[in-house]
């Protein structure tokens, strides 16, 4: 109709010699084809986009004020689907600034129940040598200033879980100051885990140093524990792993080569020009090893972006695909609540074809999204637009 009218203008124009009304009717029928343009783009966009759902039930897990361990901030969890149960293992921080490790359980992978004690506490020794110049003892508590990596000074933070042969693994990074980071390894039976008998084994997978965010791949590769510890390669079309016989052996690991993210250069790749770890183990497809993981965007470097990736199942170094875009971005409220522009997807899951993702928001809350399987990776093979999004309701 508005077309039609546009017309009518330039033909009245035409006859009547009248320039600008000729010229209002060219500038409104321009106008009109503009608004179309952008309108069939948004919808052939959408019919190229898979929706992973953000859920209605979001966040799924939120500080407890009534437990002092976890009463200022619960987020960046590890996941574990036994088959039956959505096991969760969440960092957690209290008034006392020290992250410890809590735990809850899930039938439908949104509803969860939880445990009203850590566990897992870590040994946080504070030497000297470990301090900031401008912190002192007294001032070792949860603090969003001072301490801006989710507001805790210590302790063991961001875990991701897998489980091999029998055995529940935990990575996780155990921090007492930026030069004593060092990434440790947290071992359970599968039973003890199912049974809440927290019977650990520890073990130090890194000297000390900026080493962090390391995953274990959930399956021996050639027959070997097969570590993912760094996403930048001077071939772009690669990442890091190692390879080792035994995991849980003290010091026995020999010294790996894995870049501190801080100091490397921006190098443009995807959509992003900084890449910064590894969100969730990767999750074994009959496309490749898929990889979740976080960067950063050159126009917005300020917002943590999940991206996707594919990587070759016999030798996960090889990326095959990898999205173009990201499939995450810290959008919603609780993803901007006190450190705004957060999204840390550190556990993900198949359970009855549906891919459930875990994700830290605005490093306080813990939320989930999912998509069919099949359909997301299908998407992400043929290069098509694939982001998360809210639930409609």
């Amino acid at each position: 109709m508005e077309e039609g009218i546009a017309a009518a203008i330039i033909l009245s124009g035409v006859v009547l010699g009248n320039f600008w009304l000729w010229f209002f009717g060219v500038v409104m029928l321009l106008l009109l084809a503009a608004l179309a343009y952008v309108a069939a783009e948004r919808l052939r966009r959408r019919a190229l986009s898979i929706r992973i759902f953000r859920s209605k039930e979001n966040p799924v897990l939120l500080p407890k004020r009534e437990n002092p361990w976890e009463s200022e901030a619960v987020f960046n969890p590890a996941v574990y689907y036994d088959g039956n149960t959505v096991h969760l293992l969440y960092r957690a921080l209290g008034q006392d600034g020290i992250s410890r490790l809590g735990y809850a359980s899930s039938r439908d992978g949104i509803h969860f129940e939880r445990l009203s004690h850590p566990v897992y506490t870590p040994h946080v020794p504070t030497p000297e040598k470990y301090r900031n110049p401008f912190t002192s003892p007294a001032r070792l508590q949860y603090d969003r200033v001072l301490y801006a990596s989710g507001g805790g000074w210590g302790g063991s933070e961001d875990p991701r879980m897998v489980a091999i042969d029998g055995r529940v693994h935990v990575t996780f990074n155990m921090f007492n100051g930026w030069n004593s980071m060092r990434v440790g390894l947290l071992s359970i039976d599968e039973r003890d885990l199912q049974n809440k008998n927290w019977d650990w084994d520890f073990n130090y997978l890194s000297a000390p140093g900026r080493n962090k965010n390391w995953v274990l791949f959930p399956e021996k590769i050639r027959g070997k524990y097969a570590l993912f510890h760094n996403l930048y390669h001077e071939d772009s079309s690669r990442v890091r792993v190692d390879y080792f016989d035994a995991i849980e052996v003290p010091d026995h690991l020999p010294p790996i080569d894995s870049p501190d993210p801080h100091h490397l250069p921006d190098r443009t790749v995807a959509w992003h020009n900084r890449t910064r770890s590894a969100g969730a183990p990767p999750i074994k497809t009959p496309h490749g090893w898929l990889l979740f993981y976080h960067a950063m965007d050159p126009n917005e470097s300020h917002r943590y972006k999940v991206g996707a990736m594919l990587l070759d199942l016999n030798d996960p170094t090889k990326i095959l695909y990898r999205s173009s875009r990201p499939i995450l971005e810290p959008d919603a409220p609780y993803e901007n609540d006190w450190k705004p522009g957060i999204v840390y997807a550190s556990g993900a899951v198949v359970k009855d074809g549906v891919l459930f993702v875990y994700y830290g928001g605005g490093d306080k809350t813990i939320n989930v999204a999912t998509a069919p399987l099949e359909t997301f990776l299908s998407q992400l093979v043929h290069d098509e637009h694939i982001v998360l999004t809210k639930a409609r309701g």
